[in-house]
């Protein structure tokens, strides 16, 4: 009986999960256009030797900008969210506050580029409005390759905040508050309390914030091309979401898309292991 209720989930997810997973890996080794099975051809290895041999920039620049705009990213919103969480905790109306900051994260990232391209523009935008009555040139951001993919990082790491807030806020009020009583009568500092209890005890949070935060700037794709649609100037701003996106809809080879793609999560893997092994070795609770 158990079996027959969990039918319709397990059927979604083979459906939906299973098969197009193992039907991408067999796509990485053959040329297709998208359209006619029929017309797929077993190429074996050669979508990944063009990819090692630098045929399609896909190490350079393309993984080089994924991981920067992932790490910069997270770091961003992961220490705004742990400053804003462990702040607002000790806020009166602290339910407004946590609403407050979470709104970004659930606004369509569509419409949070199309704000920020505003807001970078030259011309009449908010930042270098601000920039010229302070007596500053304009800053093209998103036309200097140069800085370009920096600004992103900052928009991505916004917008990563409302999120890893609202779990490390979860975390934090997991705390026995009779350890911040104890540590009030020994005399401990808000510093040395922070981190003797809330960062030790807090660790799973941020272990799960951690990955998810990583795989999803990993992933990351609808910002780059409602802000860039090309991931230009030049390849200053294409990541791997982006030029999969292209290989497949843009040059029709669907081979090389899911040979990226293959690519990807094998890099994503690599990154979580070792955050799940950092974490393990630093005694996460559930992780001994």
């Amino acid at each position: 009986m158990a079996y027959a209720f969990l039918s319709p989930t397990f059927a979604f997810y083979i459906l939906f999960f299973t098969i197009p997973l193992f039907f991408s890996i067999y796509l990485s080794f053959t040329e297709w256009g998208g359209f006619d099975l029929g017309d797929i051809k077993w190429v074996g290895l050669n979508n990944y030797q063009k990819l090692f041999s630098g045929e399609t920039d896909f190490f350079h620049p393309i993984l080089t900008n994924t991981l920067y705009f992932a790490f910069g990213t997270v770091a961003i919103s992961f220490i705004c969210a742990l400053a804003v969480a462990y702040t607002i905790s000790r806020l009166k109306h602290e339910g407004f506050w946590r609403t407050l900051y979470f709104l970004p994260s659930v606004t369509t990232v569509v419409a949070v580029g199309n704000v920020w391209s505003y807001m970078y523009d030259p011309t009449s935008g908010l930042i270098n409005d601000i920039i010229g009555k302070l007596g500053y040139h304009p800053i093209p951001f998103m036309d200097r390759p140069d800085i370009a993919l920096s600004a992103l990082i900052i928009v991505g790491g916004w917008l990563g905040i409302g999120s890893s807030m609202l779990i490390l806020t979860a975390g934090l009020k997991a705390i026995p508050e009779d350890l911040y009583e104890a540590a009030d009568m020994e005399g401990a500092g808000l510093g040395k309390t922070f981190m003797t209890i809330t960062l030790p005890l807090l660790k799973p949070s941020i272990l799960f914030v951690l990955i998810t935060s990583f795989i999803g700037g990993l992933q990351s794709f609808t910002l780059i091309l409602v802000m860039t649609k090309t991931g230009g100037p030049g390849n200053s701003t294409n990541v791997g979401g982006l030029a999969m996106y292209n290989q497949a809809f843009s040059f029709g080879n669907w081979g090389m898309a899911c040979a990226m793609a293959v690519l990807l999560f094998v890099v994503i893997f690599i990154i979580t292991m070792i955050q799940l092994f950092a974490f393990k070795k630093g005694g996460v609770e559930g992780y001994q």
